[in-house]
Parts: structure tokens; C-alpha cells; sequence
């Protein structure tokens, strides 16, 4: 298994809190953030990680090298802002020829990694995300299936329970082939929203606890939450 983690992030809501780290590199209960969505991997066999990285990418780079609990680390940089796409498609270029996870290095979601791989691998031909049940998904804008396959996302004003896009996929650079893509762009709104239909995503739904650190209050309460799931695991 090899991965993504997308590690660019400004995180300008969280300046009041971590005024001089990258997003992902937030402290959690006295851990980086980043470390423990890298546990999470490697703890689901995952062999090698790129992570791409932007503002203040030495903090990331100075802190992890080319190594972390087996895995070897390797980066992508963006030398201006990629958005979420194509930051992934370019760090697929720098990783073999093989699907890869790729996942937000801003949110956690307690899901079985190598149970979603092993899923995925049923039909290594379709590409998949993986998604989370929440009470009210107008934070996040809705996703609807059919059976497994993913057929539409909803605006984030729908309001309501549903299905979230939790921000975990398994893609390969192959999938982006003949779309009018530029270098920069939303995996979400200029991929997958639009192109839902053609691309046959499939959805595998976790019930797991999940938190995205984005916002000040979420991330407050990351601080005695996320210790306590990841010990869990």
C-alpha cells in the first residue's frame, strides 16, 4: 500500500491558535496532528507516504525526514497553491504506477485503512472514497449513493442527516486522463462533484468517530478526543 497526505494547508482559521506551523502540523495533546494520521497508515501496512506539502513545508520536512515508523516519506512540494487536486496528481506522479490512498491532513476518521484497500482491491479498476454518515451535513455538502456507487454530492447549504465526503480516497493517476483539468484545482468541486456520473466512484461507508481540525472549536476539542480514538485503534 502506498499513500498521499495532504499536508499544504494554511490553516488560516487556526491562526489564534498555531500561529507558525502548516496546518497538519498542529499540536494535538503534545503530538503533531500529521503523526497521527502517519500512525494510522503504517499501523494498516502502508509501505511508503508522499506527503505534499506548501506553507511552511520545512516544519513538516525537518520533523518527519525520510522515514517514520517503517514507512519511507518522500514529498511533493507546491510551489504555489495546487488546490486539493492538483496537489494529489502531482504527488502521484513522484509514487510507482499503482493506486494510491490519499487522504486530508486536516481531518481523522477512525476507519480501517487496510479494510478499505482490501475493499477496494474487489474491483482494483474503480476508483473509491470513503464516506461518513453524519446528523447534519450542511458543513460539508452531501453525497448520495446508489448501492456502492457514489452518483451525486450535494451543495453544502442542504441541511440534514446524510453521507459526507470524509476525505479518504483511493485513486490513480490514470483516473484524471481526459478531463480538462488545469494544474490547479478542487478534487471535490472540479473533479468529482461535476463528474460524478462518468468517474462510477465507489462509496464505502464508516460509522467511525470523526474530526477535522479546520475549525478552532473542533480543534479544541481534538485535543482530548483524538488521543483517546487513536488508543483505540
Amino acid at each position: 500500500m502506498q499513500a498521499i497526505v495532504l499536508a499544504g494547508g494554511f490553516g488560516t482559521r487556526l491562526r489564534a491558535r498555531v500561529a507558525d506551523l502548516p496546518k497538519p502540523m498542529a499540536p494535538v495533546a503534545g503530538r503533531p496532528f500529521l503523526e497521527y494520521l502517519l500512525d494510522r497508515l503504517a499501523g494498516a501496512g502502508c509501505r511508503r507516504v508522499v506527503l505534499a506539502t506548501g506553507h511552511l513545508a520545512e516544519r513538516i520536512t525537518s520533523h518527519f525526514g525520510d522515514r517514520y515508523c517503517g514507512m519511507g516519506i518522500a514529498y511533493s512540494h507546491e510551489h504555489e497553491p495546487l488546490g486539493t487536486g492538483g496537489a494529489i496528481v502531482q504527488a502521484l506522479r513522484a509514487l510507482p504506477p499503482e493506486p494510491a490512498l490519499a487522504l486530508n491532513g486536516d481531518s481523522w476518521l477512525e476507519v480501517d485503512l487496510a479494510d478499505f484497500n482490501a475493499w477496494c482491491l474487489t474491483q482494483p479498476e474503480r476508483d473509491a472514497m470513503v464516506l461518513r454518515a453524519l446528523p447534519d451535513v450542511s458543513r460539508y455538502g452531501s453525497v448520495r449513493l446508489q448501492g456502492e456507487r457514489v452518483v451525486a454530492f450535494g451543495e453544502k447549504a442542504g441541511q440534514g442527516p446524510g453521507l459526507i465526503n470524509a476525505g479518504i480516497y483511493r485513486l490513480r493517476l490514470s483516473s484524471f486522463a481526459g478531463y480538462p483539468l488545469p494544474q490547479a484545482f478542487s478534487i471535490e468541486n472540479d473533479f468529482f462533484h461535476p463528474h460524478a456520473a462518468r468517474l462510477g466512484l465507489r462509496g464505502y461507508v464508516s460509522q467511525g468517530h470523526f474530526i477535522d481540525i479546520g475549525l478552532p472549536e473542533d480543534y479544541d476539542r481534538a485535543q482530548t478526543e483524538l488521543p483517546r480514538w487513536a488508543a483505540d485503534q
